[in-house]
C-alpha cells in the first residue's frame, strides 16, 4: 500500500468524522494488513503506541493539564486580571490589554491555549461588554490572545515537539518566552488601533477601575502576589535546575492547590475529585491521540514517507525563502484541520529533516511550528478557541473568526519575523 493511498484514507476518516485517534489507529495498521511482508504488523503498532506514551517528559502534559484546571476552578485568574487592571486599565485600550497579558500569564501557568480562554474568557468576557466594548471585539480578542497559551512556557506543544524530535523540553521553553511576548505585544498594538478608532466608554472604565483603586495598591499586590509567583515559580525551578519540566508541572499541581485551598479558600477539599475527573477528561482524548500518533508516524518512517517528501521538496523548492514559505503555509492548512497533538507528532519527523537540510535549527523550527499551529487555534473549520469562546458568549463562530481576522494578520507577521530572523527565538538559549 503506497503513503499516498495511507494519506487519503486518512482524510477519508477525518470527513466522515470517526475520531482523530481511531483514524490514525485504522491507518496505521492497514499497510501491514495488506501486505504480509511490511514490518509494521498490527501486533507493532499496538506496540508502538504503549511504547510512544511510556515516557517520562510526556507525564508533564497531565500535570499541566491539572494545574490549569486547578487555578481556572480557584479563580487565579481574576487576581492576575485585577492587579494588571489596576496599573493600565485607565489608559486607551487599557482593560483589553490587561485581557491580552492575564492570558500571557494564564499560559504560563496552564500551557493549554483553550484553558486559557476558558479560565480568562469566563471573568473578562461579561467585564468588557459591561465597560461598552462590543461583544463579538470582546470574544475574539480573548479567542486569540488564548493562543499565546501554547507559546509562551510551559507549553503542552513544545512538549510534543521535544518527544516527537529529541530536543530538550527547557531550550523550546526558553526559545518560546521571546516569540510569545512579541505576539503580545502586537496584539496589544491592535488593541490600541481598535480602541482609538472606535473610541471607548472611558466613564464606566474610570468608575471602574477607580473602584479597584479604591481597596490600595498593597491590598491588590497582596491577594494577586501568589497568582503572578505561579509561572515565576514552575519556570524558575527549571532554569535553576532544581526540576525537570516533569517535575515542575507536579510542582506546579501542589502550588495550585496550595493556593487556591489554604490562601484564596476558593475550592472546597470536597471538589478536589470533581477537578481531578475533569482533568482525566481533558488528558485522556489527548493520551489516545499521541498512542495513535506515535504508532502512525514509526509507520510513515518504516515506508521512508520523510525521505520521500524531503526529497520532492527539495527538489522543487531549491530556494530557501521559498522553502520556508511552503512549509509554512502548509503548516497553517494543517492546523486549520488538524488537532495540534497529531500534527506534530505527524509532520515534525518529516519536515525537520528538509529544515535542516538548510541549516535551520531544530529549537528555532519548533517554535515556527508551533506559532504556525497556534494560528490554527482562531481560524476555521478547527479552530478550538473559537468554540470555546463561541461556548461562553452564544456569539457564532464565524463571527467571531471575522471579527479576529485583523488580529490574526498580526499573528501572521509575528510568523514571519520568526521564520526569517531566528535570533528572536534563539537569543535566550
Amino acid at each position: 500500500m503506497s503513503a499516498a493511498v495511507v494519506f487519503i484514507l486518512f482524510v477519508i476518516c477525518l470527513v466522515i468524522a470517526i475520531p482523530v485517534s481511531i483514524s490514525l489507529g485504522i491507518v496505521a495498521v492497514l499497510p501491514g494488513a495488506f501486505d504480509s511482508s511490511f514490518t509494521a504488523s498490527a501486533s507493532y503498532v499496538i506496540r508502538s503506541m504503549l511504547g510512544g506514551i511510556d515516557s517520562f517528559p510526556l507525564l508533564a502534559v497531565p500535570m499541566f493539564v491539572l494545574a490549569g484546571i486547578v487555578m481556572a476552578h480557584g479563580k487565579i485568574s481574576q487576581k492576575l486580571f485585577d492587579v494588571f487592571v489596576y496599573f493600565i486599565g485607565k489608559r486607551t485600550a487599557g482593560i483589553p490589554c490587561a485581557v491580552i497579558i492575564t492570558c500571557l500569564f494564564y499560559g504560563a501557568i496552564s500551557g493549554s491555549a483553550p484553558a486559557t480562554v476558558a479560565a480568562v474568557g469566563s471573568m473578562t468576557i461579561p467585564l468588557l461588554m459591561e465597560l461598552g466594548y462590543k461583544k463579538d471585539f470582546s470574544t475574539a480578542i480573548v479567542a486569540v490572545a488564548g493562543g499565546l497559551g501554547v507559546i509562551i512556557p510551559p507549553s503542552i506543544p513544545f512538549i510534543m515537539y521535544a518527544m516527537a524530535t529529541g530536543e530538550s523540553v527547557s531550550d523550546l521553553f526558553l526559545a518560546g518566552i521571546i516569540p510569545g511576548l512579541l505576539i503580545g505585544a502586537l496584539l496589544m498594538f491592535y488593541a490600541y488601533y481598535h480602541c482609538k478608532r472606535y473610541g471607548e466608554d472611558k466613564e464606566k472604565i474610570n468608575a471602574k477601575v477607580s473602584e479597584l483603586r479604591s481597596k490600595g495598591l498593597f491590598s491588590i499586590l497582596k491577594d494577586s502576589i501568589w497568582a503572578l509567583l505561579s509561572p515565576v515559580i514552575v519556570l524558575g525551578c527549571i532554569y535553576a535546575g532544581i526540576a525537570s519540566p516533569t517535575e515542575a508541572a507536579v510542582i506546579s499541581v501542589f502550588y495550585a492547590l496550595f493556593v487556591s485551598l489554604f490562601i484564596y479558600k476558593s475550592i472546597k477539599v470536597k471538589e478536589i475529585w470533581g477537578i481531578m475527573v475533569e482533568a482525566m477528561k481533558t488528558y485522556a482524548p489527548i493520551l489516545f491521540i499521541l498512542a495513535a500518533s506515535t504508532a502512525f508516524s514509526r509507520v510513515l518512517t518504516l515506508m521512508q514517507v520523510p525521505q520521500t517528501v524531503s526529497a520532492w521538496i527539495l527538489a522543487h523548492f531549491a530556494n530557501e525563502i521559498v522553502l520556508l514559505i511552503v512549509i509554512n503555509v502548509f503548516l497553517l492548512i494543517v492546523g486549520m484541520v488538524m488537532d495540534t497533538t497529531p500534527a506534530i507528532l505527524i509532520l515534525s519527523p518529516i519536515l525537520l529533516p528538509i529544515v535542516q537540510s538548510i541549516g535551520m535549527n531544530p529549537i528555532h523550527f519548533g517554535v515556527v511550528m508551533i506559532v504556525n499551529l497556534a494560528i490554527g487555534f482562531v481560524t476555521p473549520p478547527i479552530g478550538v478557541n473559537l468554540f470555546v469562546a463561541s461556548s461562553l458568549t452564544d456569539v457564532p463562530v464565524m463571527r467571531i473568526a471575522k471579527k479576529a481576522a485583523p488580529m490574526i494578520g498580526y499573528f501572521l507577521l509575528a510568523l514571519l519575523l520568526l521564520t526569517f530572523i531566528p535570533v528572536i527565538s534563539l537569543c535566550l538559549l
